[in-house]
């Protein structure tokens, strides 16, 4: 039987207990039924991606790399045009040229926000590196030396408060952009579902037909039949080496939205009077396209993965957010353990799954941009890929764990088998 083959070879192998491997397989026989949802998700995603290569004519040509200024860079031009069309967008910038997801939102609300304007932000506190645009340490160019406020609104019951925005917006006229973080980051609270960001984008746009919805769509690309670009946010804005890159993606971020607004952002990513016309890439483009192609697949890949962490978890009487039946509109999981010991031993029974670096062994460091240290589990083949089977946390109450990835699901498991053994799980 298969069953048994992979059974005996886990636990020869890899030095397994059979016991913990019985009981992650009983955890995927309850949660089984519950795959099939994000099977069906991936196969409209992956529908309308081919739609989108399709509408552009995208052809091998537009793999072939450029130098210089980039000037007429039609693999440069149609790699925007598909993004655009994949997420419902009238245009988008994807770019090998924007380092991170950090800097493709940091470039975005630079684009649109100007001195004396306010930003909104709706989900509570933002991602670590995301506060030290918004008012980090002086001297580094935040959007408050430029001038510009930010004011910060809770989430009430995991949810936005759309007549506490509308109230925030009523008594600042300066408030100009409202922002969302679609995923969880550091923070104990869910994701926010594609279509909840449209309502309240729709709700703010009744009232303040000028306000900008800007949403971080990371760790969110394609986990839903939708994008919040979709229901009607203004601009979303993520990584390449996260969702949308597949796996395959080197480098890069993309930004994808209304027409004029993207246009006022180019002209930020370029100079001012260049804005979408120039940019190279001496490296074949076609990692990109193909990454994009493969998403709506690899993205299944990690929800199902993380689910299966949800249920173990759940099950060994860990805290998880979310619960193995709730909804999901981001590829992270997160696990509390309570402790800096156990924590530290999650993520390094998840560096020891990796298929590179699995001899490495993570500490908590000083990481760029983070105010407490992190500990992180990335044995990947693109450094800092989160699509791959990831897990990292800052050392900090109340000690979770966020697990991201897994280009396969069987990686996935794996994964969730070394951290049991590092945590000495007893069943």
């Amino acid at each position: 039987m298969p069953e048994d083959f992979m059974q005996n070879y886990i636990s020869k192998h890899f030095e397994i207990d059979e016991k913990i491997i019985a009981f992650v397989d009983a955890c995927e026989k309850e949660v089984s039924d519950l795959f099939f949802k994000h099977k069906k998700i991936a196969e409209a995603n992956q529908y309308k991606v081919i739609s989108a290569f399709q509408k552009n004519n995208v052809s091998v040509r537009h793999f072939a790399p450029t130098t210089g200024y980039g000037y007429s860079d039609e693999g440069r031009e149609k790699l925007c045009g598909v993004f655009a069309d994949a997420f419902d967008a009238e245009d988008a910038i994807a770019s090998p040229l924007f380092m991170s997801g950090t800097h493709a939102i940091a470039t975005g609300l630079f684009g649109l926000l100007r001195p004396g304007d306010a930003m909104l932000c709706v989900t509570g506190r933002p991602y670590d590196t995301i506060l030290n645009v918004i008012h980090g340490e002086k001297g580094l160019g935040s959007l408050a030396e430029w001038g510009v406020s930010y004011l910060e609104q809770p989430l009430t019951q995991g949810h936005i408060d759309t007549d506490a925005a509308v109230q925030a917006l009523a008594a600042d006229s300066s408030v100009k952009l409202v922002y969302i973080q679609r995923s969880c980051g550091y923070e104990p609270r869910p994701a926010i579902a594609a279509e909840e960001i449209g309502r309240a984008a729709q709700t703010i746009r009744k009232s303040f037909l000028n306000t900008t919805v800007f949403v971080d769509n990371c760790y969110g690309e394609f986990t839903e039949i939708g994008e919040p670009t979709t229901y009607g946010a203004d601009v979303i804005a993520g990584s390449l080496i996260k969702n949308p890159g597949g796996g395959l993606a080197p480098t890069g971020g993309y930004i994808a939205g209304k027409k004029h607004l993207v246009g006022r952002i180019a002209h930020r990513h370029a100079a001012p009077g260049l804005g979408g016309e120039i940019g190279s890439y001496a490296a074949s483009y076609q990692p990109f396209f193909q990454g994009l192609f493969l998403a709506p697949h690899t993205v299944c890949q990690a929800m199902t993965g993380v689910l299966l962490a949800s249920a173990v978890f759940e099950k060994l009487g860990y805290k998880v957010s979310p619960r193995p039946k709730e909804a999901r509109a981001d590829i992270a999981q997160t696990i509390r353990f309570g402790n800096e010991e156990d924590l530290t031993a999650f993520v390094r029974g998840i560096q020891k799954a990796s298929a590179v670096d699995g001899n490495v062994v993570p500490f908590a460091w000083d990481m760029p941009g983070y105010p407490d240290k992190v500990i992180m589990a990335a044995g990947t083949f693109v450094q800092g890929a989160s699509l791959e089977l990831t897990a990292d946390a800052p050392i900090r109450e109340p000690f979770a764990a966020y697990m991201q990835g897994a280009l396969t699901y069987e990686h996935a498991k794996l994964g969730i088998l070394y951290a049991m053994k590092e945590l000495k799980i007893k069943l």
